[in-house]
């Protein structure tokens, strides 16, 4: 349901950097001025800024930088049918949050946004920094009810429109490398992992989570991070509009989750993985069920399966695996 708070932020966001007017608002509203009053101090307790004159009305001026449910869905541009969100303050994992959400009979898509989590993870097991630092911290839930074979390179092209809407939205140059990570260089801003329930013959509930380094400072990393992580505020120079960003990058997940469903993402998922693949050509070590591979990236299969050349020229495929870069001379 739309709350008198959504419609405020779309009116002055359509209007933003220019005023609206008290009885504007109030008649869009259908409320007296005084009860528009009282909802932009709830949205100034929120985070908001206004500037009010007398006859000129109100301007927004600030924004929140910590998640905002109504902020983001006001700028959301794609709304799938059913779709909802869900924002929490702290959370043990946004993808955990989200299977508990499917499990309780929720409506499919929809997406679960942390400020902070207590126990976020990542691929095997390993703990994601998830604190209140202004990164982002999210899940997207569906069910396909696709067989699991089609699901081989979901992730894959979910990062690959994750860089996709980097480059375009913050001005950046973003990297994918296989499976799952979001590089600058050799320091990773973010990781996805993708978790599914399968019946017999078909997915039945499909989560995938992001997290993404959006506005930590520099120097805000501990111990070890300091020098693998890095944000987007530190490539780009300046911080980035969180809720704005989330909006957006919402919005190209749940597109490219349609493209994906319909097929039509073969169009240019090579393009794009030329475009932003990390390890093609370099020589790696691959880490697969406790056995070391050495060999040269030689690209993916239709599968999403890395392609791995040895030195005796065989060309190996591998659905899954911890790839490490080797250092060359």
């Amino acid at each position: 349901m739309t709350s008198a708070e959504h419609l405020i932020l779309r009116e002055l966001l359509a209007r933003e950097p220019n005023w609206l007017s008290g009885s504007a608002l109030a008649a869009k509203l259908g409320v007296s001025r005084v009860a528009v009053w009282q909802h932009m101090e709830k949205l100034r307790a929120a985070g908001f800024a206004f500037e009010a004159q007398r006859a000129r009305g109100y301007r927004l001026v600030g924004r929140p930088s910590a998640p905002h449910a109504a902020l983001i869905e006001t700028q959301l541009k794609v709304h799938p049918r059913g779709f909802s969100l869900l924002v929490l303050d702290e959370v043990d994992s946004t993808n955990d949050e989200a299977v508990r959400q499917l499990a309780a009979g929720r409506v499919a898509p929809f997406a679960v946004v942390a400020r902070r989590q207590t126990h976020g993870r990542g691929r095997l097991g390993r703990a994601w920094h998830s604190e209140a630092n202004g990164n982002l911290y999210v899940s997207v839930a569906f069910r396909p009810r696709v067989p699991p074979e089609r699901m081989g390179a979901f992730t894959l092209w979910m990062g690959l429109n994750v860089c996709e809407f980097l480059a375009n939205f913050a001005h950046v140059t973003p990297g994918l490398k296989w499976p799952n990570d979001i590089l600058f260089g050799s320091r990773k801003a973010g990781g996805m992992l993708t978790e599914a329930r399968v019946d017999a013959d078909q997915i039945r509930d499909l989560v995938f989570g992001l997290g993404l380094n959006v506005n930590s400072p520099a120097g805000g990393w501990p111990g070890d991070l300091a020098r693998r992580a890095i944000s987007l505020a530190e490539v780009s120079g300046v911080p980035l509009d969180f809720n704005r960003l989330a909006a957006a990058l919402l919005g190209r997940v749940l597109l490219a989750y349609d493209n994906f469903s319909d097929g039509s993402y073969m169009k240019t998922f090579a393009d794009l993985w030329h475009r932003y693949d990390v390890l093609r050509g370099k020589p790696i070590t691959l880490l697969e069920a406790g056995r070391r591979h050495h060999g040269t990236v030689a690209g993916l299969d239709d599968e999403g399966a890395l392609l791995l050349r040895d030195d005796h020229g065989r060309t190996q495929r591998f659905r899954a695996g911890e790839v490490t870069l080797e250092k060359t001379a």
